[in-house]
């Protein structure tokens, strides 16, 4: 029987999924070309900054709970979604959440 990760490393895993499967490296000009359907810029920063204070987070000790995974999940699978209207993320790539 496998033992089911405790939330810190649920959140872990969870953060490493999303830094993979989302393009943050994503060059200025590609970002800003064409029509969006939401600033895939500032939603990219947004998601970025949310990360970077999940991990610190984490870093002093504090223990998520279920609901904490579960926020950080929709928020990245809602900016996926603008990511793949958008353009920048092919339909097929999917963030891997599997951890949880």
């Amino acid at each position: 029987m496998t033992k089911k990760p405790d939330t810190q490393t649920a959140m872990r895993k969870l953060i490493a999924d999303i830094r993979a499967g989302i393009p943050f490296d994503t060059p200025m000009k590609d970002l800003c070309n064409g029509p969006c359907t939401g600033c895939s810029k500032k939603l990219l920063d947004y998601l970025d900054t949310e990360l970077e204070e999940k991990e610190a987070a984490l870093d002093a000790g504090y223990k998520p709970d279920f609901g904490d995974l579960n926020r950080l999940k929709k928020t990245a699978l809602k900016i996926r979604g603008v990511l793949v209207k958008n353009g920048l993320i092919e339909p097929a790539a999917k963030i891997r959440t599997k951890s949880i």
